[in-house]
């Protein structure tokens, strides 16, 4: 949550940081609000008096410092895009030859359209679903 309204990727040490904060700290679970998981986060805060959220704070420092960059950003980066990520530059290619196939359909119909062979209603419903299927 944090992480996505700062609108930067979330990081794993400053994760691990403040699982580990949350283990010794009476108050725990501002690691969960930095991952993304603010009902958690709201739970372990709300456990406050207990042991419970010092202990999986720490078995989660040690989880997120046991997963290696991509395990981390896969799982906790999801809705942000992760340069250097073999997800994210396999799909480029692919998003760019579909954008550029729908622009060349709108074109298509733009031209049938000037030449009389589409009314500006059916052009603009047919150029409507095209955009509908953009990535």
């Amino acid at each position: 949550m944090l992480g996505n309204l700062l609108g930067k990727t979330r990081n794993q040490k400053v994760a691990v940081i403040l699982a580990l904060a949350g283990a010794v700290l009476p108050f725990s679970g501002w690691h969960k609000f930095y991952v993304g998981q603010p009902l958690w986060g709201v739970t372990y805060l709300l456990l406050f008096f207990t042991p419970i959220p010092q202990i999986a704070s720490g078995i989660e420092a040690l989880w997120y410092f046991a997963q290696d960059a991509q395990d981390f950003n896969d799982r906790f980066n999801e809705d942000m895009t992760v340069l250097g990520s073999d997800r994210v530059s396999a799909s480029v290619p692919i998003m760019t030859h579909q954008v550029g196939a729908i622009a060349e359909a709108v074109r298509e119909l733009d031209r049938l359209r000037q030449e009389g062979l589409l009314s500006e209603y059916e052009f603009e419903e047919k150029r409507r679903k095209l955009l509908d299927n953009l990535p």
